[in-house]
């Protein structure tokens, strides 16, 4: 089988199972606060990556080069990930994968003063028009936005500064250390603020935990080796199947049909990512390419980068070569 081939295909079946691990965030936040599922899904997935961070042969210690941008990212990590599971909990799944798949608009835009990135007029133009698609789906002043919509645009903003800060720093810093402390910081923050939230679980949520941790640990893996076969163009817009299981689960488990205008304003935005991704797989066209590069769903410190990920085993190859 053609290794492109081979790549979407592991791209598809990954995003199908963190589709599902949506589901399972969307049924329990109907009666968890999102810190409580984030910290205990986060203490039941510490020890798969852990395993994963064990292998780790570079040399150095776990101070960061850039403390304050690390500080930045692993806020904005913190903050994407209780902003994305409240989404999840309240908002139709449909109109939330329609607003995160935002965020490669968003790190096109804030690559622009971080990285010094120049982006031209048709990308440019992507960006706006995608931003369009964002408002067609909100439609302010039609219809009330809730603390959901609030909470699935911030999740969009801070996985973008998360993952153009990686873009930053990426080549300074060890991988583990911009593996390890986002996770560190959602156990100590969301563990000060689980008692103000918490309610007790029987046996069957704490399962349902469980599949949250190695739904993601195993799609990230998919993931991984999809990259690993495949072009990014080609692994990239799989993400953008999310929105199929999101209609067939949303009708299926949680009686939600996706209006029309979510539909459109999803399909500018999909459209708009797509081009983003297509003209920066074009040598001459992006010197960073921070879309392609950042690899990842909106990250939340539950499981490690794809890119950081990708680039350890990369420098590993070369070190064994």
């Amino acid at each position: 089988m053609n290794p492109n081939v081979q790549g979407a295909l592991a791209a598809l079946l990954a995003f199908g199972i963190y589709a599902t691990h949506d589901v399972v965030v969307k049924f329990l936040g109907e009666h968890y606060h999102a810190i409580q599922i984030i910290f205990f899904a986060g203490l039941l997935s510490f020890p798969l990556v852990t395993l994963m961070l064990m292998n780790d042969g570079t040399e150095g210690h776990l101070r960061p080069v850039h403390p304050w941008w690390t500080a930045l990212r692993t806020v904005s990590t913190v903050i994407t990930g209780i902003s994305a599971f409240y989404a999840f909990s309240v908002l139709p799944l449909a109109q939330t994968y329609a607003i995160l798949f935002a965020t490669p608009l968003l790190i096109t835009v804030l690559a622009i003063p971080v990285l010094g990135e120049k982006v031209g007029l048709r990308r440019g133009l992507a960006v706006v028009v995608g931003l369009i698609g964002v408002l067609i789906v909100l439609r302010p002043g039609a219809v009330p936005l809730s603390l959901g919509h609030v909470a699935a645009l911030a999740a969009a903003v801070f996985s973008s500064l998360a993952s153009v800060v990686v873009r930053k720093i990426g080549s300074d810093e060890r991988s583990v250390v911009l593996l390890l402390y986002p996770m560190v910081a959602n156990f100590i923050v969301l563990g000060c603020a689980l008692p103000f939230v918490y309610q007790p679980m029987p046996v069957a949520h704490l399962g349902m935990l469980g599949i949250i941790a190695s739904f993601g640990f195993v799609a990230m893996l998919l993931i991984i080796f999809a990259y690993r076969r495949a072009e990014a163009v080609i692994v990239a817009p799989m993400q953008y199947s999310q929105m199929i299981w999101a209609i067939i689960y949303g009708y299926l488990i949680f009686d939600e049909t996706p209006d029309e205008w979510t539909m459109v304003g999803a399909g500018v935005i999909i459209a708009s990512g797509i081009y983003i991704v297509l003209r920066e797989g074009r040598a001459s066209v992006s010197e960073h390419r921070p879309v392609l590069e950042s690899r990842s769903r909106p990250e939340t410190g539950l499981m490690p980068r794809i890119s950081l990920l990708l680039r350890r085993r990369a420098v590993r190859d070369r070190s064994e070569g």
